[in-house]
């Protein structure tokens, strides 16, 4: 766990065994609130590190996820079992796969098979009159005049919110920003190398299919722009506090990254050779990462380039049709 100020810390939820690659956080106070849970297979250490900051079975208040893919919200079937007392919180959209996760776990079983229970587990269904669900806008509340605000930001997924923290201006990211992965000596708090004008650490994009739209991407980090965060809390991974330079290079990637798979569509690569496109045009662009492989190699299996090409190609595809049509 890593203490943020104003009672915020982030937990890493050890997902896949790896460390500083998925974060949780806690906001401590008169209601306790956990946002993002991990994967089922990280609840247990969640739980404990709830329980080491004092957060007993009925203490914790509020469950909040900013999406439901399960890395973000596999574990919230046993955070609410082991909180009974805790509201569910998420999206309007993804609200019903959390009562009945049949269909997301089904076809999350079809995209990663037999590695399914290892990298996941099984979210379990949440009982539906414990759960609340934000649309475009909602409040969750913290306690003591403390809010988290709940702003509507698809384009990595259609059921996913920002959450700006009233108190203090953490403006929790979850995917919308796409990753940012920090240089190794990054303050834990800032997310920025000492004495660095730059922001040396690095971001990707987060492009999976079948929710993945450049539009609403787009629009969706226009709004949270215009939030006036203070710091950016990413579920992948940790604060930074550039937060319009982060912002900025969030769209950057998102449009380099659609170009690039565009320019393979052109020329009707397949998949493997659209990968190899990517991976040769954005090699210097990501050669701080590139030189530390160990990172690389365990942010490429949480967010695979080969997903990310998929899900734009899929959005440009439905482009395409509609064009057609």
């Amino acid at each position: 766990m890593t203490a943020l100020g104003a009672d915020v810390h982030l937990i890493d939820t050890a997902m896949s065994g790896y460390s500083g690659i998925t974060a949780a956080y806690a906001i401590l106070g008169s209601k306790p609130c956990l946002v993002e849970t991990g994967t089922a297979t990280s609840a247990k250490t969640v739980v404990d590190a709830l329980g080491s900051l004092g957060v007993g079975p009925q203490d914790l208040a509020t469950i909040v996820v900013t999406h439901i893919h399960l890395d973000h919200a596999g574990g919230v079937g046993d955070l609410a079992a082991a909180f009974p007392g805790a509201r569910i919180v998420v999206q309007e959209t993804g609200a019903r796969h959390l009562a009945d996760p049949s269909r997301l776990m089904a076809s999350a079983r079809r995209v990663f098979g037999p590695a399914m229970d290892e990298i996941f587990g099984e979210l379990l269904p949440t009982d539906a009159a414990r759960i609340d669900a934000i649309g475009a806008l909602g409040r969750v509340d913290l306690g003591g005049g403390r809010h988290l605000e709940g702003h509507h930001t698809p384009g990595h997924a259609r059921h996913h919110l920002g959450l700006v923290d009233t108190a203090t201006g953490d403006l929790y990211v979850g995917d919308a920003a796409g990753l940012y992965i920090p240089p190794e000596d990054a303050d834990p708090v800032t997310g920025m190398a000492p004495d660095d004008p730059d922001l040396a650490g690095t971001m990707l994009p987060g492009t999976p299919p079948p929710d993945f739209d450049l539009g609403l991407a787009i629009a969706s980090l226009g709004r949270m722009r215009n939030l006036g965060a203070t710091r950016l809390l990413f579920s992948h991974y940790g604060p930074i506090t550039r937060v319009d330079d982060a912002l900025a290079r969030a769209d950057e990637e998102l449009r380099l990254w659609v170009g690039l798979v565009r320019e393979a569509r052109s020329a009707q690569l397949d998949l493997d050779h659209a990968l190899a496109l990517v991976r040769e045009r954005t090699k210097d662009r990501y050669a701080a990462l590139l030189a530390r492989p160990e990172v690389a190699e365990k942010f490429e299996a949480l967010s695979s380039s080969a997903a990310n090409i998929a899900g734009i190609s899929r959005w440009l595809e439905s482009l395409d049709t509609t064009a057609g049509h």
